[in-house]
């Protein structure tokens, strides 16, 4: 998507100067702007970086040129299908109307972490109906010109792989751009495992993502976590008076977990624990987490990351104890379901619920929040 930036300029100096310390930008994105058609121009005239400028002059700087698309991402073949049902709706009836819309779950209350809320129709720009193609809806949370927020549905994988070659979030998220006649880069600012559900952040240029993914690397950008794990943290309590007992339920405290991770070397697709580091690929790994509720059998708990290692939560809570319900790969006693009854997880039970960060080029800063999908709810409803 074509994309420009202007500034007045507020004091007198090189074009190059300026851009570096009005609009933020590197020696390097100065110099992959001014290659672009009308990258840098000064009141209205292409410039070059070393020109002068003076107070109330207007710089404008492409930041994205029209056309710029992700065409290695197909569109995806449901959605094709989409489109072949519209028309027909269209040539026989009033179009969307057969299909109704798609309502979703919207918690009042966050401080309530049962799901007791109100429904509201996800509609407009919130919702992206697929009809009935067996696929979810596109279901937007943030969006502008420089950034998209999503909440991803479980089950699907953030990026094109192995068989998933047309079905990821990034195919849907393309399509969605090109049907408005946006082209646009997909670029994650991070990713969710195929089984976690929840926000997820994509940047719509090139700038925007370097900037995003800095604020990521300083801890500027984030990400809150539900999850819901085996066992209470009251139980450990009890069965242990040692006073080097790290676990606490006070609600005002967060415990950490640093302990590193390596590619299990018996098994291509777990992780495992390396505590000495000795593991080949071994790489620190930071986890925070706090109790939220405790259950008969099972607590709920919210957590954010100093690091971001591949199925990090669900390695680090398995290996103290408390692994996540559903989680075939981590949880030995998830095969059966059996460990927690009326437990409705079919997957891991991991939902990145809310995430900060500050816009790319306003500065302001952004709180989002992904409802609680149907497993979470049916969870909390039954507890």
């Amino acid at each position: 998507m074509e994309r420009y930036l202007e500034l007045t300029v507020n004091r007198e100096g090189k074009v190059g100067e300026i851009l570096r310390r009005q609009a933020g930008l590197t020696k390097k994105q100065i110099s992959q702007i001014k290659f672009r058609p009308g990258g840098i121009q000064k009141n209205g005239i292409q410039c070059r970086v070393t020109e002068n400028a003076v107070c109330g002059d207007v710089i404008r700087i492409c930041l994205e040129t029209r056309g710029t698309d992700s065409a290695q991402l197909k569109t995806p073949k449901f959605l094709q299908i989409q489109a072949e049902e519209t028309k027909k709706r269209n040539d026989t009836s009033d179009g969307y109307a057969d299909f109704g819309v798609e309502c979703r779950g919207k918690n009042e209350s966050i401080s309530d972490l049962r799901s007791d809320s109100k429904k509201e129709c996800s509609e407009g720009k919130n919702a992206v109906s697929n009809f009935k193609c067996g696929f979810p809806d596109l279901e937007i949370l943030y969006e502008d010109q420089d950034v998209l927020a999503v909440n991803k549905p479980a089950g699907m994988v953030t990026h094109p792989s192995g068989i998933h070659y047309q079905d990821s979030l990034s195919n849907q998220i393309a399509e969605y751009f090109r049907s408005k006649g946006e082209e646009t880069r997909i670029r994650s600012i991070g990713r969710l495992d195929k089984e976690t559900s929840g926000i997820l952040l994509f940047a719509r240029n090139q700038i925007s993502a370097a900037r995003l993914q800095k604020q990521r690397e300083e801890g500027k950008l984030q990400k809150t976590y539900l999850a819901v794990v085996e066992r209470t943290f009251e139980e450990e309590i009890s069965q242990s008076s040692s006073q080097e007992m790290s676990v606490s339920v006070e609600k005002e405290k967060w415990e950490k977990i640093s302990i590193p991770l390596a590619p299990d070397p018996e098994n291509p697709l777990k992780m495992v624990l390396s505590p000495a580091g000795t593991i080949h690929g071994s790489k620190k790994a930071v986890t925070y987490y706090q109790v939220l509720k405790s259950y008969a059998n099972a607590s709920l708990v919210q957590l954010h990351l100093e690091t971001g290692r591949t199925h990090q939560i669900r390695v680090h809570m398995a290996g103290t104890g408390h692994p996540l319900l559903g989680d075939t790969l981590y949880n030995e006693s998830q095969t059966g379901k059996a460990s927690v009854p009326g437990n409705p997880f079919t997957r891991a039970a991991l939902h990145a619920w809310k995430l900060k960060f500050y816009h790319p080029f306003t500065g302001n800063k952004i709180l989002l929040e992904a409802p609680f999908p149907l497993d979470f709810e049916n969870f909390l409803e039954k507890k």
